[in-house]
């Protein structure tokens, strides 16, 4: 079978979400990311609060780091190697990883300027995000339009996250219930506006970081947020991340990029099982697997 690997970005995390993995050579990755960046990360995935792992200058770092010890532990169990990779919003990064564009090294200290440029910019200009579910990708637009909110994630039939300050995602709520489509809106346990230009602040000093990195050309393609098109090419990458700080994910289209670039299966690699229901939306045929524990890496490599 064609193997995709897939992770997911902020809300995915969980308290103590490194605890399972202690007994697995990778998870020397925690001690390498507290040496790299000067404090103690290791203590993100294991002891944190759920408070605490709201912030996203602490959430980033840690499901960044969380991500790779599953990947590194997922190839060591003899997983098979992907015809493809993406990973949704923060995800991206650890898609980069499993493709060979970036090193470890290389890829944390990006989700570190990444993590703490976007807290900044979310501390300037406070909004929030919430789901809207049920209805038309049209039928949201136009009501983000009407009351200055944005589409932040488009990821699945009727499954939209949208992003922009308080009064307008309130006004939101009131707009599209006076659509009379059914439908509902929710809130996403997430503190800032995301994906919108609320974040554009966080750019600047991101892509300095992104100017100094070290891209090499993928070993398989990656598709992007930005386009949910497929990329190999080292040089696309530092345009693609500047621009996924203020644009839409487009996960609906991605998936059907993955199946193009010849997976038939899907493996969720992370802290929790998120994506793999969007996929189930998307695409019934792909055969879904989510590898959350060390248990379940061992069902699904056997």
């Amino acid at each position: 079978m064609g193997t995709a690997l897939v992770f997911a970005g902020q809300g995915s995390q969980r308290e103590g979400m490194a605890l399972e993995w202690r007994g697995a050579r990778a998870y020397a990755r925690w001690e390498e990311a507290s040496d790299l960046l000067g404090f103690d990360v290791a203590r993100l995935g294991t002891t944190a609060s759920a408070d605490e792992l709201r912030e996203p200058a602490n959430c980033q770092i840690a499901l960044f780091v969380h991500a790779a010890v599953v990947l590194e532990s997922w190839r060591e169990a003899g997983g098979a190697e992907p015809v493809a990779a993406a990973g949704h919003s923060l995800g991206e990064y650890d898609a980069l990883l499993a493709a060979g564009v970036l090193p470890f090294a290389d890829a944390l200290r990006l989700v570190d300027v990444r993590a703490r440029a976007t807290q900044a910019a979310a501390d300037a200009q406070p909004g929030r995000m919430v789901a809207c579910l049920g209805y038309e990708v049209e039928a949201v637009t136009q009501a983000c339009d009407a009351v200055g909110a944005y589409v932040a994630n488009d990821n699945a039939p009727g499954q939209l996250v949208c992003a922009g300050p308080e009064a307008a995602l309130d006004a939101l709520k009131q707009h599209l219930a006076g659509t009379g489509e059914r439908g509902k809106v929710v809130d996403v346990a997430v503190g800032a506006a995301y994906h919108s230009p609320h974040m554009a602040s966080a750019v600047p000093e991101l892509s300095a970081a992104l100017d100094e990195a070290r891209f090499t050309d993928a070993a398989v393609p990656v598709v992007a947020n930005v386009d949910a098109a497929p990329h190999v090419a080292a040089s696309d990458w530092p345009d693609l991340l500047r621009e996924q700080v203020t644009s839409p994910v487009r996960w609906r289209e991605s998936v059907p990029a993955l199946v193009a670039q010849g997976a038939d299966q899907v493996v969720e690699l992370g802290a929790s099982a998120v994506l793999t229901g969007m996929i189930k939306r998307i695409d019934r045929t792909l055969d879904r697997h989510a590898v959350t524990t060390p248990a379940e890496l061992e069902e699904v490599v056997q």
